[in-house]
């Protein structure tokens, strides 16, 4: 059996800041960008993998949600426990320069963890957990 990882969500309030810290200080390319406003499903992934992408999606936008719903993702949104994602370098000192210089939020600086992995942590323009680990 042959099975990737395609695409993952994560959630956004705010487009334009997604977009600066995903494209400018990551480094993601966009692959599109449908919708207008705040909601906008916007589509983003590393230049050398075509093949996986993280889709930026307006939270509130599914109908099955309810009232109670949406403002418990609102909270959780807002206290950074809904979404995360891990990600990789080989650099992971240069990109936790390149994103600490961008102003991005900071949760942990480069730390060798207990269980052998190397990493850091920020917070995205919405809140989301971003942890990246340095690959070996």
């Amino acid at each position: 059996m042959d099975i990737t990882i395609n695409t993952s969500f994560l959630p956004h309030v705010d487009p334009e800041a997604s977009l600066s810290f995903y494209r400018d200080a990551l480094g993601f390319e966009v692959r599109s960008d449908v919708g207008q406003g705040t909601m906008r499903w916007i589509t983003v992934g590393p230049v050398d993998h075509p093949g996986t992408s993280i889709l930026l999606a307006p939270p509130a936008a599914d109908p099955g949600v309810t009232d109670d719903e949406r403002r418990t993702v609102a909270e959780m949104m807002a206290k950074g426990t809904y979404g995360w994602i891990l990600l990789a370098t080989r650099d992971l000192d240069g990109a936790f320069e390149k994103l600490q210089a961008g102003d991005a939020e900071v949760v942990q600086e480069p730390t060798e963890q207990a269980y052998g992995i190397r990493d850091c942590a920020f917070r995205d323009p919405a809140g989301n957990l971003v942890r990246i680990q340095e690959l070996c």
